[in-house]
């Protein structure tokens, strides 16, 4: 089996049955759509709400669509097809069309820069470019050179004359598809992942990888064909993929909202009769705020369906938990810990009925292998401090084109993820500190060397340190340490006009001006930083919450 027999199943099961609905509270009409648009369409329960919704069977069709359009056009068993779009309805038929072809899906990151668009379409080996409306401009700026050897798709109104209409490629093709050769053992996706040194490395998963997640998420949070999941992180990412992995295997109708704040997300929640939303830290955190000052009322919402909530993708302050069971005290809680290289979230999860060990990631997962070593690869006992190791079906086969890299994190089918770990006696496992320097703030990685290197080509930048320093919302935010020229003056708002530049998200949130400690060989000394300035203090804060 691969991943792909599970959306025929559902077609040939459910077929009129509602797999995937769209909201999108910025659109103020709901309009009757034309085929471009999916045409199988229910009006908005919420006159603020744009909604749009299709059946597993409409689903399937859609993704055969599409595989045949990419079959006439050479695309087949190991091609691989980028995939640039915003959170929309068309997202997992296109990604399930390149699957069925055999050709590999490569989500892309919508806050790419174009360079680093081109970057992660080269690096790979990208054969066709999908894209929507949001990524014009950008796509735009490096059209001539990416379009030499790829074909570029556009998904949207008023397709660019560089790139191909979906539309139009898929309206005349075949809603049936005769399937690929394929085995679980077959190339399936590459997810893009980096540390600090920028720009990401490429990670090569299999459709055994894939097909193990939907198992891990169904056993984990035991969804059933009853259950309704809200989605609302990105869809490139794995997390929200591999969550919504647990819609897939039961056949259950998922929930795809174009919003985060707090009224729209439990809007959504009451009027779609959703029972499983997954929160990044911040979400939850506004959703707490609003409630204490009395901006939203529950009496307000029917969310007594709502069973579960869990949270990833950053630290969870247990102080956030405690506060939140007691505005939903039949709420079950879990977070889950995994990474890109290991299909995402799953490997280690907390479980719903340890909510008492709140603080801890959890003990290993469904299908899953934990270690926790010291430098020489030894298992350290309970209590001690090592690097947290992973083994299990979801661990990625390479990172594509890159052995060195996949030497030094792949070791005897152990996956090397670079965090500090220890366990307690009852041998749940609790994160320490990161050996990478990612800082993660909001769930989305900012990598110190990109914004050290912009920060650098200022003329009052003598030397320049990014560190991330505790956020009590979005877990951690970037500190940049920098150290002025001799004989210049600098402000923090000059600083901050120069990082405009920058895209929003990169942009520090807090200037330092100090000397920036190197050592001996000439590296930044960031964990002195981080314990001046308070980053070590991030898990200390959790725990003592």
């Amino acid at each position: 089996m691969i991943i792909t027999d599970l959306l025929e199943q559902n077609a040939e099961r459910y077929p009129n049955e509602v797999a995937l609905v769209e909201i999108n509270p910025a659109e103020k009409e709901t309009r009757r759509m034309t085929w471009r648009d999916f045409e199988l369409v229910e009006p908005s329960r919420h006159p603020d709400h744009f909604r749009r919704e299709i059946t597993w069977s409409v689903f399937n069709e859609k993704a055969n669509r599409f595989a045949n359009a990419l079959r006439a056009r050479g695309i087949g068993k190991g091609d691989k097809v980028a995939v640039l779009l915003m959170n929309c309805i068309e997202w997992l038929p296109i990604y399930f069309g390149v699957l069925k072809t055999g050709a590999l899906a490569v989500p892309l990151n919508f806050r790419y820069a174009p360079d680093e668009i081109r970057y992660c379409l080269d690096l790979a080996e990208a054969d066709v470019l999908v894209f929507g409306t949001e990524f014009i401009g950008r796509v735009e700026e490096i059209a001539d050179e990416i379009s030499r050897n790829r074909l570029l798709i556009y998904v949207g109104q008023g397709c660019p004359s560089f790139a191909d209409d979906y539309y139009e490629m898929t309206v005349e093709c075949s809603s049936s598809f005769a399937r690929a050769e394929l085995s679980e053992d077959d190339d399936a996706a590459i997810y893009f992942s980096s540390g600090t040194t920028g720009f990401p490395k490429a990670i090569l998963h299999s459709h055994r990888a894939l097909l193990h997640a939907c198992r891990t998420e169904q056993a984990h949070h035991a969804q059933t064909h009853d259950d309704v999941f809200l989605c609302i992180p990105p869809l490139y990412h794995t997390g929200a993929k591999m969550h919504w992995f647990g819609s897939l295997i039961t056949g259950s109708r998922a929930v795809i909202l174009k919003g985060t704040s707090p009224e729209t997300i439990l809007r959504a929640v009451s009027d779609e009769k959703c029972t499983i939303v997954w929160l990044l830290v911040p979400w939850a955190q506004d959703i707490l705020a609003a409630l204490d000052r009395g901006e939203l009322k529950l009496s307000d919402y029917n969310l007594s369906q709502w069973r579960l909530m869990h949270i990833g993708a950053q630290p969870v302050p247990q102080s956030l938990i405690r506060r939140w069971l007691q505005y939903f005290p039949n709420h079950q809680y879990d977070t889950n810990y995994g990474l890109s290289e290991s299909t995402g979230p799953g490997a280690v999860h907390l479980g719903v009925e340890n909510v008492r060990k709140v603080g801890a990631i959890g003990k290993a997962g469904y299908g899953w292998e934990t270690r926790i070593v010291n430098a020489a690869g030894k298992d350290v006992a309970a209590g001690e401090v090592g690097e947290l190791c992973l083994r299990g079906p979801g661990v990625m086969k390479c990172y594509y084109n890159d052995p060195e890299a996949t030497a030094k994190t792949l070791r005897d089918g152990w996956l090397l993820t670079g965090d500090m770990a220890m366990t307690d006696d009852e041998g749940f496992i609790f994160l320490v500190d990161r050996k990478k320097d990612v800082i993660i703030t909001g769930g989305e990685n900012l990598y110190p060397v990109q914004i050290e290197d912009f920060l650098s080509s200022c003329e009052k930048v003598k030397d320049v340190a990014v560190i991330g320093l505790p956020d009590a919302r979005l877990g951690e935010i970037a500190a940049a340490v920098i150290e002025i020229k001799p004989g210049m003056e600098c402000t923090e708002e000059e600083i901050m006009e120069f990082c405009h530049a920058l895209p929003r998200y990169k942009r520090p949130r807090r200037i330092i001006f100090a000397k920036v400690p190197r050592n001996p060989t000439g590296k930044i000394e960031k964990p002195k930083l981080r314990k001046q300035y308070g980053g070590d203090g991030l898990v200390a804060a959790q725990n003592n919450a």
